[in-house]
């Protein structure tokens, strides 16, 4: 069983929704990951997404994009990341940890031999945008023979039906997409998030995370009323980026931020 159930249990029992930040595995460098995933959980961090650069990212923008290439420009591979994920893991055996990215380079390694390697790492599931419910079903085996999650996307144009399928094969949570468009989107609508919220929670029993758009320590509180989770990505990988020369002050100035993230949440 992956470590995002008993998670979830813990934070509903706190009464507050879960943080989990995202970074693209190897940006700016491969050295620098594995220690800013301790300071996002020394930050306050409930789980952690972990992007596996690919040479296509259709579903991010611009700001993880270049994550990505700066990743790539690194040599960083999928057996890269898992390679990471086990060196996290030497120090934090509890700390859930979700890869997300696309089929390509998992379907390059063999979809049992990625759950295979993928669990042996410490990993408790994946997010893989470009595979619908409709043709996961090789992927879904795979992964809960190795008891790992696969959580699916949602969207606001998401309709009963779609819900349905994504709920017949999802685990661990699934993550609402907060607005139309690619990650970094903004013009956050909280009222149209909890009203469509409430339209899956009626289908899904899972958690509900919500990501895209959420820029800042307000928004994250706000969101964290609504959500089970509340998901950062853009807002952590664009201040990365801006210190990608001096990366030994990463860890520290998105610790930072991402504590601010906490607190703001617990305050909700």
């Amino acid at each position: 069983m992956s470590r995002i159930p008993e998670m979830f249990a813990g934070v509903r029992g706190s009464g507050r929704a879960a943080l989990i930040p995202f970074i693209t595995a190897g940006d700016p460098d491969p050295d620098t990951t594995v220690t800013l995933m301790h300071r996002l959980v020394a930050a306050g961090a409930d789980l952690i997404e972990l992007g596996v650069p690919f040479s296509d990212p259709i579903a991010d923008g611009p700001v993880i994009q270049r994550a990505t290439e700066r990743a790539l420009a690194r040599g960083v591979t999928l057996g890269d990341v898992l390679a990471m994920v086990r060196r996290f893991r030497a120090e934090d055996q509890a700390t859930p940890v979700v890869l997300m990215g696309y089929l390509n380079p998992i379907e390059t390694m063999g979809y049992a031999a990625f759950a295979v390697a993928a669990r042996a790492a410490g990993v408790d599931g994946a997010l893989v945008v470009d595979v619908p419910p409709e043709e996961g079903d090789d992927l879904v085996a795979a992964l809960r023979g190795e008891d790992l999650d696969l959580v699916y996307l949602l969207a606001p144009t998401s309709d009963a039906t779609r819900i349905a399928r994504i709920a017949a094969v999802a685990s661990g949570f699934v993550y609402y997409v907060s607005v139309k468009g690619v990650t970094g989107a903004g013009n956050l609508d909280l009222a149209d998030v909890a009203e469509h919220l409430a339209a899956i929670r009626t289908q899904i029993a899972l958690p509900v995370g919500v990501g895209f758009g959420i820029s800042d320590a307000d928004t994250a509180g706000r969101v964290a009323a609504i959500a089970d989770a509340v998901i950062v990505g853009s807002a952590i990988v664009g201040r990365i980026e801006a210190l990608a020369a001096t990366p030994e002050r990463i860890p520290t100035v998105i610790g930072d931020f991402v504590a601010g993230l906490r607190a703001a949440i617990e305050r909700r």
